[in-house]
């Protein structure tokens, strides 16, 4: 059986980006084309289109692919992707990524280590993070559910100034999972 070896090559285009094709990688023969400052150029021949963009020294652009004819615009890409990636990189700054930190009791647990507990869970809230509370039960404690949902109702009513229940208690295996996300801060 032949095998046959195909090579592509993107010769003569200088697209940068997967989503805009731009100069010689444009396949209509028409385009409506808008100016470097916003204005309707019409819809004109690409050829005519490429011609004006390069003696203006900038790149044409295909914005609106999908559009009869294609919408295309004269723009520098070059300062058009950095000017894109500044403001992508101050979105992502301005973000706050939330952990789910954890906080792990006993259906037993004694009244000072659920007091190291709850101030914990607050701590977190307090810092903007998400808490999920577990309870692990052991042996024949599953029967017991209701102690471990008391638990963890307790530490909901003890940090309620600073979270709200999020998700209630649920049972998942020998675990019963409860968490609480930070209030909104105003």
């Amino acid at each position: 059986m032949p095998v046959f070896l195909v090579i592509i090559t993107n010769r003569g285009c200088s697209s940068i980006s997967k989503d805009l094709r731009m100069n010689e990688a444009i396949r209509a023969r028409e385009v409506r084309v808008v100016s470097d400052d916003g204005e309707q150029l019409g819809i004109l021949q690409f050829r005519d289109a490429f011609r004006i963009a390069s003696e203006k020294g900038l790149d044409l652009v295909e914005v609106a692919p999908t559009a009869r004819p294609p919408v295309c615009r004269i723009m520098d890409y070059g300062k058009f992707k950095y000017e894109q990636s500044k403001r992508a990189k101050e979105a992502r700054k301005k973000q706050k990524v939330v952990d789910i930190k954890e906080v792990k009791m006993r259906p037993t647990i004694e009244e000072h280590d659920f007091e190291v507990k709850w101030k914990s869970a607050a701590r977190f809230l307090q810092e903007g993070d998400k808490v999920k509370a577990t309870i692990t039960f052991r042996g024949r404690e599953i029967v017991h559910a209701d102690l471990g949902r008391q638990v963890l109702e307790r530490l909901a009513q003890q940090v309620a100034e600073f979270g709200l229940v999020e998700r209630v208690p649920r049972i998942e295996g020998r675990n019963m999972i409860m968490i609480i996300a930070p209030k909104p801060s105003n």
